[in-house]
């Protein structure tokens, strides 16, 4: 019976997470963050290197600078855009880099290498509606020290960043208390009112579009955020025309450029894909097309895929560990105490904290999401496991003692098969809750249902959100209805829930 068990859940999840192609080993990946500035800047990278013939992938909104940082660390990305202002006061804090030179000295340590500036500078700033900012007489930072009635919301980053709130609080005496939030969601709390103070790049087309104030920094506190791609050194021998293409995007990119095409993006709902081979197209005086987006149904299969893969592969690995940790606990009650509660205890850590967590040992992608999955499923497997062994009545068990059957005998052919349904329940339970939570792997480049959500919160689009909240919830409904079924199969008829 328990064979049948493992055998049905591995057959119904593992046909549906086929293995994934793989991803061609001479192919450039470029990376980006995850705002839609960045996705942009990768795209026109993704672009150049195209056209000058490499295979090249783009991992888009990966996550934030650390996670990124640490990806093309570890040679997991090649490439990716980022800022002279963010390497000098946030990845190389301590070292108190003044100039570039002293900043390429510290890259190249950790085996990186930076190109020329490529012509655009996004800094840090505050911003305020215009209409409020002059209704209360307020044009610079340090018109802000005492104004306690203004209410300000930060970007999560910023908020803990060393070039962020805690050293713009210090530098100009401010006393404000702010929530954190993502920085595409500030804008529309500043437009309805709930906010009044928000953190801006200063090539942000919201500016604008919502006819903000950039207060100005009176104290020189925001350093130059000058934007560079920052690559893997042995990528200049291993693909020479890569880094040259990279290049050949300095200086080209100006900060009325960025202006605009963030707008086409983000105001007019433009792909990425497409506004970046336009630039590139006025840029070279060649037309250079961008590929064509997958249809919905196109897109909803693949990610489809992507996430069945990651509920499949995290719950069978769960069951292979989980059903025999029930048994022990069951059959080692000294030890029980200890299993539940280790299991217990992995339940407690945030689901999103457990995630990252998994970057250092197993880098970015699917397998930390599969492992942080793994873990949150032990819990409902080994408690439901147990729970259905110890409930077997008592007089069942002598009875089985009394026919003489050896332990094994007696746990498949009695035990396992009057847990089942609990146990079951405990699998559903499980594959349900995996459902939901690999949308946050898309946070750390694993893909799924989550990716359109990030890029509809990113975008501010609620056709995206859908796109992805939508089938997440179907599919939770079909797991559920699935191992409805198995139960149906697999439960003698007297058991049944």
């Amino acid at each position: 019976m328990m064979a049948r068990l493992m055998i049905a859940c591995a057959w119904l999840f593992l046909t549906a997470a086929a293995a994934p192609p793989k991803t061609d080993d001479r192919a450039v990946v470029i990376a980006s963050k995850a705002f839609t500035e960045s996705v942009i800047v990768s795209e026109l990278a993704r672009l150049s290197l195209r056209e000058a013939g490499q295979q090249v992938v783009h991992r888009q909104a990966l996550g934030g600078t650390r996670i990124v940082f640490g990806a093309l660390k570890r040679g997991e990305i090649d490439a990716y855009p980022d800022y002279t202002g963010t390497l000098r006061f946030e990845i190389y804090a301590a070292a108190k880099a003044t100039d570039p030179a002293a900043l390429e000295r510290l890259l190249a340590q950790n085996g990186i290498a930076m190109t020329n500036p490529l012509g655009f500078n996004n800094s840090y700033g505050l911003a305020m509606q215009a209409d409020v900012a002059k209704a209360k007489n307020i044009t610079r930072i340090s018109d802000l020290v005492g104004r306690m009635d203004l209410r300000f919301g930060l970007s999560n980053e910023f908020l803990d960043r060393g070039d962020g709130w805690p050293a713009l609080k210090a530098a100009y005496g401010l006393a404000q208390k702010a929530d954190g939030l993502q920085h595409d969601l500030s804008y529309r709390g500043l437009a309805d009112g709930r906010l009044e103070v928000i953190d801006v790049y200063t090539t942000d087309a919201e500016i604008a579009f919502y006819d903000l104030k950039v207060l100005e920094d009176d104290r020189g506190f925001f350093p130059a955020y000058e934007a560079v791609f920052l690559y893997r050194a042995d990528l200049a021998q291993s693909h020479p025309q890569a880094v040259e293409a990279l290049q050949s995007l300095a200086g080209r990119i100006l900060a009325q450029h960025m202006r605009q095409m963030n707008k086409r993006v983000k105001i007019d709902r433009q792909p990425e894909t497409a506004v970046a081979a336009d630039f590139l197209s006025k840029e070279t005086g060649q037309t250079v097309v961008g590929e064509g987006n997958a249809g919905l149904l196109g897109r909803i299969w693949q990610r489809s895929v992507e996430h069945m893969r990651l509920v499949a592969l995290s719950l069978t690995m769960a069951l292979v560990l989980a059903v025999p940790l029930a048994i022990v606990a069951f059959r080692k009650p000294h030890l029980g105490g200890a299993i539940l509660g280790f299991v217990g205890i992995l339940q407690t850590v945030p689901a999103l904290a457990l995630f990252v967590f998994m970057i250092p040992l197993l880098g970015i992608g699917a397998a930390p999401t599969i492992a942080a999955l793994f873990l949150y499923s032990l819990l409902p497997i080994v408690r439901n496991g147990h729970a259905g062994l110890a409930g077997i009545p008592a007089d069942l068990q002598e009875s089985a003692q009394a026919l003489g059957l050896p332990p094994m005998a007696r746990l498949w052919r009695i035990e396992l098969p009057l847990a089942l349904p609990t146990l079951l329940a405990g699998i559903k339970t499980a594959a349900v809750i995996n459902v939901g939570a690999a949308t946050l792997g898309a946070l750390i480049g694993a893909g799924g249902y989550g990716q359109p959500i990030l890029t509809g919160i990113r975008l501010d689009d609620m056709g995206l959100i859908l796109e992805g909240a939508v089938p997440a919830a179907l599919l939770a409904l079909l797991v559920t209805g699935l191992f409805d079924l198995v139960e149906r199969w697999l439960t003698p008829r007297g058991l049944r829930l």
